[in-house]
Parts: C-alpha cells; structure tokens; sequence
C-alpha cells in the first residue's frame, strides 16, 4: 500500500549506486542450515497473466472472482485464509518490512534504534536496514505468522529505503543485502514471495524472487523493465491509482503483467484490464 510516487524522484537518484553496487558479492547473505530448508519445488510459483485481487483496507471480502487475493497478515485470520483456499484461491500475506507501524501489536518488539524518519504514511517510521542482528529475528516472526496462518506467499512492503530519506545513509548494498534476507526467510518458510517496486535492483534480485509487485509503472513510464520477472515464468502483479485503463491496460496485456486500478486506499473495488 505504497504509492510509488513518494519515492519515485529519489529512487532515480539511487540508479547510479544500484549499477555500481549491484553486482558484488553480497557477504551479509545468510548462510544458515535452514536457508536450503524448504524445497523450492513445493512452492507455490504463480505464472504471468493470474488475475487478482489486493485489498490491505481491513477484514478481506472474499467477493472477487480470481484466483490470487493479496491481503492483509496481521488484520486477517487463518479462518479468512482457509475459507479463500476452499474457494480455490491462492492467499499473499502483506508485511511491512521497511517501516515500523506504530499501529501493529509487535510495535514494541523494535528498538528505538532502528527506527528512522516518517516515511509519509500515518505512525510509520523508516527501519535501518543495516540493523540485520535486530530485524532478523523481527521479521522472522511477522513470516512465522503468515506461514502459520496457511498463506501461500508474502508481499514484503517498502523494500526501496535506499531511495528515501530515511534517516539512514542506506547504501543500494545495503538494500540488496536485506532483501535477500527477506527473500531467504520467506523460502525457508515454504513461502513464495514477491519483489514490491524496487525496479532498479530487478537484474540483481529477479532470482531471489518467485513474482513481482508494483505500483504506478505506467504512470512512470517504466513498466517494460518488469518484463525480466514475465520472460523468466514469473508473475507481475500491477496497480494503477490514476491512469485510465485506455491508456496503459494494452501495453500491460502485451507485456504479459496481471494489471488493475485500484484507489489508494486498496478497498475492495477493482477495475482489471
């Protein structure tokens, strides 16, 4: 639920330390027993064109006629989950990964000295994702929730700090170093989990990741450089807030991306292409 066009301007200005950055080794990928835990084949690996839907705005409404629901892990119950299964759904958990929410019941399991600045959305703060030592275990949790819930897959949000002014000198190897960690501990879940935005970093993290997420492509003009997640089997699922279906659904159709409107605050309306 992160309209991309509160870190657009900045996040070009990071394109530079991406390409310089991108391509090392990255030492801070944990190496632990459990990272090769879960068998990649038993995940689930959802493929270019599913339709769905993505409501973060409460208790899911299970109306929508598609397959793929993205909703809400903590505001969502493993009954909601279940019932979206029997209907032969495959259910994506949203967790903020990038920012504390002061509205979470975890809120207090996060140090003072991780968090940054407002971030732009009500009682969120910039985490320092340099911190590995402390957001680890954190995040292990907030996964653990949604695997113990019976999701299928995660959307880790807000995975583009390096972009932002955070509060943090956050480097692009550091944005790569935290995203694998994010990625490695959905997989050793045996969750699926989705790169949100972040386009830059797409040729560095587009085999760490099952499918993609994104907001606003088309209104920036950007939406053919998710097409390396589309030619490797993998699906893109986009959202538009203010350009009309006309304008940018038969470039997303050619493209191969599962494409709607949504409004901002991701209720239950949708307009697909």
């Amino acid at each position: 639920m992160r309209n991309t066009a509160l870190a657009h301007t900045a996040l070009l200005g990071a394109l530079a330390a991406a390409a310089l950055t991108g391509c090392s080794a990255d030492p801070g990928r944990p190496t632990d027993a459990h990272a090769t835990s879960a068998s990649p084949e038993a995940r689930w690996k959802p493929r270019p064109g599913l339709p769905w839907q993505w409501q973060l705005d409460g208790k899911v409404d299970p109306s929508a006629d598609v397959p793929v629901y993205d909703i809400d892990g903590f505001e969502n119950s493993a009954a909601d989950v279940a019932r979206l299964h029997r209907d032969g759904r495959k259910v994506i958990c949203y967790v903020n990964v990038g920012a504390w929410e002061d509205f979470r019941p975890d809120k207090d399991a996060f140090p003072r000295s991780v968090l940054g600045e407002p971030n732009g959305w009500a009682g969120e703060r910039w985490l320092d994702i340099r911190q590995i030592a402390v957001l680890r275990p954190l995040m292990e949790r907030r996964f653990d929730m949604c695997r113990d819930k019976g999701f299928d897959a995660v959307e880790p949000d807000l995975v583009e700090g390096y972009g932002n002014d955070t509060g943090f000198p956050l480097t692009a190897r550091d944005q790569l170093r935290y995203n694998r960690m994010i990625a490695d501990i959905a997989h050793e879940r045996g969750l699926s989990v989705g790169l949100k935005n972040d386009l830059p970093q797409i040729p560095q993290l587009l085999a760490d990741f099952d499918f993609a997420v994104n907001e606003e492509c088309a209104q920036y003009d950007e939406c053919a450089r998710l097409s390396p997640f589309i030619a490797a089997g993998k699906a893109v699922f986009h959202v538009e807030y203010t350009e009309p279906r006309s304008g940018f659904c038969p470039v997303s159709r050619r493209l191969g991306l599962s494409s709607m409107v949504k409004q901002p605050e991701l209720g239950v309306w949708r307009k697909p292409c």
